[in-house]
Parts: structure tokens; sequence; C-alpha cells
């Protein structure tokens, strides 16, 4: 039976989550839980460099490291470069504690060459992942449970019971991206909380309502006086499903406003902040919402709800009740890139919700 650490003793802790954005926000309440069990714990992070804006200025984090994922394309040399140069950033730091938040292989690889004297890891396959760790938790918690739970297990492994107040997801926009809100607000005369946030668009389609569907609702968002703002992504398909839906709407009675591919996700967070609802799929925009305290609409197709669904905020989860398939987590039904569960989702259940939460 592995010891728990003296957390009294702990000096540097590294946290290491090399997932995608939402993954990656829905991860920052085990910094915080750390912090309030270890104040004088330094807490570092390591994430790719795409996703750090949603650990920056986290006020438990004392560095910040990252892994630009464009290195391969730059030749080995360049590539085992600025590996090495990452391995003695961090070896310098004497890691106490490594805390690994997936089971991706690289965490077992740091953690033999940093040699902290404790480490905790998902329980996964094989001797090489065994052997790398002294400390284990269910790598998959049970489909009703949320991921930050599960993330929060890693520390439950190590002998910590988080607080209920630790296991809030907190994300910093920043002084430049609050100000470039704020003026783009005022340029289009938009009054903080009078209105409606909606990001219609994934990196993954097959997660996404039909654009038509999100028109009508847009259409009757309006038709109840409420000004529109959308946003995407700068990829062309997100871009482009906006246009689309922009292109099928029929009633323009209240203004609407398109700032998609124009935003950080730091100015993403600043603008969703100022809203008086958020409407989106099943995306990082949406925890982004959740995080920052905006009522939350969420269109859940394939993916689990329970698990994924926004985190700590006023909510309401709109998903078919006539696909008991879902969630299958594939990408559409047999591979098709299309969820059924999606196309034939009404849209006077997403505008109840809307309607619910707006009351």
């Amino acid at each position: 039976m592995p010891s728990f650490p003296d957390l009294a003793g702990l000096r540097r802790a590294l946290v290491v989550k090399l997932r995608h954005h939402g993954d990656v926000l829905l991860a920052a309440p085990v910094l915080s839980a750390l912090k309030h069990a270890a104040p004088q714990c330094e807490i570092d992070a390591l994430v790719y460099r795409d996703t750090a804006p949603m650990l920056d200025f986290h006020p438990a984090l004392t560095q910040l490291h990252t892994i630009d994922r464009n290195w391969k394309r730059l030749g080995l040399a360049a590539q085992l470069t600025n590996e090495w140069r990452l391995l003695s950033t961090l070896r310098a730091r004497h890691y106490d504690l490594v805390i690994h938040l997936s089971v991706h292989r690289r965490g077992a690889w740091l953690v033999r060459l940093l040699q902290p004297r404790w480490s905790v890891a998902p329980r996964y396959r094989g001797s090489f992942w065994a052997k790398s760790f002294t400390h284990f938790y269910p790598a998959q918690s049970h489909p009703e449970r949320h991921t930050v739970e599960t993330n929060l297990d890693s520390l439950r492994a190590l002998g910590l019971e988080p607080k209920a107040e630790d296991k809030r997801v907190i994300l910093i926009p920043g002084m430049d991206a609050e100000a470039r809100i704020d003026a783009l607000m005022k340029q289009h005369g938009l009054p903080p909380g009078g209105f409606i946030h909606l990001h219609p668009a994934s990196r993954w389609l097959f997660k996404c309502w039909p654009a038509e569907k999100f028109a009508a609702l847009c259409d009757a968002l309006a038709a109840r006086g409420w000004p529109l703002v959308l946003t995407a992504a700068p990829e062309a398909k997100e871009k482009a499903l906006v246009a689309e839906i922009l292109a099928r709407r029929a009633v323009l009675s209240a203004p609407t406003f398109d700032f998609s591919g124009q935003l950080t996700l730091k100015e993403l967070a600043a603008l969703t902040a100022r809203a008086r609802l958020f409407v989106g799929v099943d995306s990082a925009p949406m925890h982004i919402a959740a995080a920052m305290g905006t009522p939350t609409v969420a269109i859940f197709g394939p993916s689990g709800d329970k698990e994924w669904g926004p985190w700590n905020v006023a909510h309401r989860v709109v998903a078919s009740r006539h696909h008991p398939c879902r969630p299958c987590g594939q990408d559409g039904c047999e591979g098709s890139k299309v969820s059924a569960c999606l196309t034939e989702l009404p849209v006077s259940e997403v505008l109840a919700a809307c309607e619910e939460l707006l009351k």
C-alpha cells in the first residue's frame, strides 16, 4: 500500500494535462484543491501550447509550461532541441509530486525522467505504465459522473478530499481581453446582460445541430427582442456553419452580430461573461461559458452530457429522448459524421430551455 504525500512538506507539484481545450479547462479544480490543501506548494502545469489560455492567470498556478505540437514539423534536430529544453526546465523545478491527468504515454516517461517522490495517474494497461507511478485512480469513472470529479479523483488517490469551494472551474480572461470586449460591445451598442451569445460550431461537426435549426432558434429569440451574438473559431468549417445559419435567417427583428473568427479564447471568455445566456453544443466554448458563470443551454448528441455537461452553473442540457443509443460516443451514426440524435432534435425543445433560463 503506497504512502500518502505529506501535504505540509510539499514544495513543488506538476499537473500534466495533454488534451484539448475543454479537457484542460475542466482540470482547473485540481490546481485549486491542491493549493487549498497545501498553500505553501508551488504548483506548475504542463499543457499543449494552444490550450494554455485555459489555465493562464489561474491564481493557484506558479508556472505554466507548454508543448508545441508543431515541434515535430520543424525537423528532428529542432524537435529534440525543444524537447530537451523543456525537460531541463522541468528538472530544474525538482518536483515532489507529478499529477498526470490522462493516459498519454508521455506522462509515464516524464515521471521516470523527473523522478518525483510521488506520482499519480489513471490506472492503465501495461507494466511500463504500472511501474511508472506510485498512485493510481480509475481511468474511467461511472458514466453518470462528471469529468471534473474524475480529475479530482487524482487527489483522492493521494488521500486528499477536495472541498466543495475548490471544485469551481476558474478561467480568468485578463485585462487585455476584458478591454477588447468592452470596446467591441460599446462599438456595437451591446449592454452587459442584454444579449444572447450563440456558439453553434464544434471542431467535430458530428456534434453540431443543423444550421437550419439554429437559424430557426435565432429567429425565435430575435422575435422576442433579444440581440444575438454569434461566434466561431477561425477554422473555415466553423465559420461556414455560422454563415449558413445567417443566410437561413428569416426574422431580423433584433440586431445580430457575427464575431466568427475574430476573438481569442480569452476574449471569447470575456464576451460570454457579459451575455445573459449562452447557447451552444458540446464544445470548449460551452465549458468556457459555464466557467464564467453564464447560464448555459447545451445541446448534446453522441457525447455524454453527464460526463461533459455544463459544470456548476445554471444550465439546461437538451438531448434527444427518442434515441436510446445515445450517448454512443461515435462520430455520427455508423461513422457517417451525421448524428440523428441531433438532426432530429426539435427547435421547440431548445427554445423552451432558453426561455426557462431567461426567466
